[in-house]
C-alpha cells in the first residue's frame, strides 16, 4: 500500500507562489492517478488538480486553471503542485490522494496554505 506525505505549505501574500510536494512511499506511483484536493474552513473538500500515470494526462478545476500546474517526477515518486498568483480564497488545507482504479483511497495528512490579502 502506498503512503503519501505532503509538504510545502505555508503563509504567502496574495499574488505570491508556493510549490506543494506529495511524496510516495511503500510502492511506486506508476499506474496511479494522483490528485490534489483542498478544504477551506466550513467548506466541503474540493478537487484542485490531478495527474494520471503513465501518460501524464492532467486535469484542473476551473478556479485554478492558468494559475496552478501539477506535475510528476517518476524517478522520485513525487507529485508537485505549483501554485502561482495565489488569492486569499486559495486558503485551505491541501491534500494529495492516490487512485489506482476508480476511487481516491489513499490520502496524505494535508498541508496548510494561507494566503494573506
Amino acid at each position: 500500500q502506498v503512503q503519501l506525505v505532503e509538504s510545502g505549505g505555508g503563509l504567502v501574500q496574495a499574488g505570491g507562489s508556493l510549490r506543494l510536494s506529495c511524496a510516495a512511499s511503500g510502492r511506486t506511483l506508476d499506474r496511479y492517478t494522483v490528485g490534489w484536493f483542498r478544504q477551506a474552513p466550513g467548506k466541503e473538500r474540493e478537487f484542485v488538480a490531478a495527474v494520471r500515470w503513465p501518460d501524464s494526462m492532467t486535469y484542473y478545476a476551473e478556479s485554478v486553471k492558468g494559475r496552478f500546474t501539477i506535475s510528476g517526477d517518476n524517478a522520485k515518486d513525487t507529485v508537485y503542485l505549483q501554485m502561482n498568483s495565489l488569492m486569499p480564497e486559495d486558503t485551505a488545507v491541501y491534500y494529495c490522494a492516490g487512485k489506482a482504479r476508480t476511487t481516491y483511497d489513499v490520502w496524505g495528512q494535508g498541508t496548510q496554505v494561507t494566503v494573506s490579502s
